[in-house]
């Protein structure tokens, strides 16, 4: 590409290969996951892997006797490239500017979002398009130790450790959340030498690396605190090179203008840079990592959701619901009848099947005084994470 073409010219394509490199290194440093992974070149949009899942044996022959046969088994596993979409508002003067010049100038907050949405997609399956995660993995093994069970962070670490020592295999890093660095800092072997090392080009802990998710849009403070694992079991591929587009009409649903109503680009002369990128992520096996589970949580248990009914102000019939709110990338549906039971952690739900419906979490729902009504949180794969439940009330 040219170096002097500027975006009104060219208002679709693939950034120009030089900023696209600087991009994607913007994101392997920020991201917490794709450092520690073993990166997989992809030439298509799936890969598929085939790997021992039981080794060859060995065996000592004495002279003139027959060696035995032995029997390896193999897995073969296939990675999915999924497409994440970037949209940065901007003025309409950077029209006029090249190509190269924008992509310059956007290259942080481009890698930023990739690398957030990378993280917690791989690490907890919260927006994601990839068929596994590391933490629904772990708490589906029972790979897990909660944070405080021995009073001691390093040693509840070292058993987090254990767990994936125990499978046969050795924690090759760690990942964690920034503000969990205080208590590492603090932490002391029995010379009074720092067990966390934070040095000028690596940060160990146990003499491991360990790297952390950049903020908290990366990282699910609530569910854990630090994963342990052999990183060589954790693959991330990339597909093809970053695709933009140039939006001019679009009205921005998830971007909040002054006045708190989403961005029309139209109506505040404005476009939008949309990037594309091409992620696959593939843990090859299950056991290879176990997390440290935040304090008091249990894992693979449905969290409580504290809701209440009320009567509607305004319509009889309806009642309006409190306390049901989904984190972000989860949605929320609700069911409504006489005797309910409340779903199991990880039940698949969907809207319109056995009776569960759709809901904003805003609207006022139609009802009877005395019925019982139980609001789930699903994530992105359908699988209840959260619900509560409640007695109808209505006027």
């Amino acid at each position: 590409m040219p170096q002097q073409v500027v975006l009104k010219d060219q208002l679709q394509g693939f950034v120009p290969t030089e900023k696209a490199t600087g991009i994607m290194g913007f994101v392997a440093k920020g991201s917490a996951l794709i450092p520690q992974s073993k990166l997989e070149p992809m030439t298509a949009p799936t890969k598929e892997f085939t790997f021992w899942a039981n080794t060859p044996s060995a065996y000592w022959v004495g002279e003139g006797k027959r060696i035995k046969t032995s029997v390896a088994s193999f897995l073969t596993a296939k990675m999915e490239a999924h497409k994440i979409g970037v949209i940065i508002p901007c003025t309409k003067e950077k029209l006029n500017d090249t190509i190269i010049n924008v992509f310059e100038e956007m290259k942080e907050p481009i890698a930023d979002a990739i690398q957030q949405k990378v993280d917690m997609a791989g690490l907890f399956g919260i927006d994601s398009p990839f068929q596994f995660n590391l933490y629904d993995n772990a708490v589906k093994n029972g790979m897990y130790i909660v944070d405080g069970t021995n009073g001691a962070l390093d040693l509840d670490v070292s058993d987090v450790m254990a767990l994936v020592e125990d499978e046969g295999m050795d924690v090759t890093g760690f990942i964690a959340h920034t503000g969990i660095k205080n208590r590492l800092r603090k932490l002391r072997d029995g010379d009074g030498n720092q067990l966390y090392v934070d040095g000028t080009n690596t940060r160990e802990f146990y003499n491991v690396p360990i790297t952390f998710a950049k903020g908290k849009a990366s990282f699910d403070r609530e569910k854990a605190q630090l994963f342990a694992g052999d990183w060589s079991k954790s693959l991330v591929g990339v597909y093809q090179g970053l695709e933009y587009e140039v939006l001019k009409e679009a009205t921005l649903q998830d971007t909040l203008w002054t006045d708190g109503k989403p961005l029309s680009l139209a109506e505040q002369d404005m476009i939008a840079l949309k990037v594309t990128a091409r992620f696959a992520f593939l843990p090859v096996n299950e056991k290879a990592f176990a997390i440290l589970a935040t304090k008091d949580t249990t894992p693979g248990q449905l969290g409580i959701m504290s809701i209440a009914s009320y009567p509607s102000v305004s319509v009889a019939g309806k009642t309006v619901i409190v306390g049901a709110e989904a984190t972000t990338g989860n949605t929320l549906l609700y069911l409504i009848g006489d005797s309910l039971t409340m779903p199991k952690y990880h039940e698949e739900l969907a809207d319109g099947t056995d009776g569960w419906k759709a809901w904003d979490g805003k609207a006022e729902i139609e009802a009877e005084s005395g019925e019982v009504i139980i609001v789930a949180e699903i994530d992105a794969t359908g699988q209840a994470v959260r619900a509560g439940k409640a007695v109808i009330s209505v006027k």
